[in-house]
């Protein structure tokens, strides 16, 4: 079974994050589900295949875990972004 795990911080979720060309839609189609922690969304990401990550709180406990490198986060509006590939 193939897992995809979706985050982002709460606050930014339904918003429009706007940065010159580029517009990312923090969609609850793709970002809502089950409330969590950062712990227990961190458990869940460990397991993941895939990890698509917005926002300070979710990104920065994932580098420290060392689940995101430093470099491949990408800032849009100020806001912090990763995705994890598991290959």
């Amino acid at each position: 079974m193939y897992v995809l795990v979706a985050a982002c911080d709460e606050e930014l979720l339904g918003r429009t994050l706007v940065e010159g060309e580029i517009y990312f839609n923090v969609s609850e189609r793709f970002y809502k589900g089950s409330k969590m922690t950062v712990e227990e969304a961190i458990d869940l990401i460990r397991n993941a295949d895939t990890a698509n990550l917005i926002g300070a709180r979710i990104v920065d406990r994932a580098k420290r875990e060392r689940l995101v490198h430093p470099e491949a986060v990408l800032n849009i509006a100020g806001v912090p972004h990763a995705q994890i590939v598991k290959v």
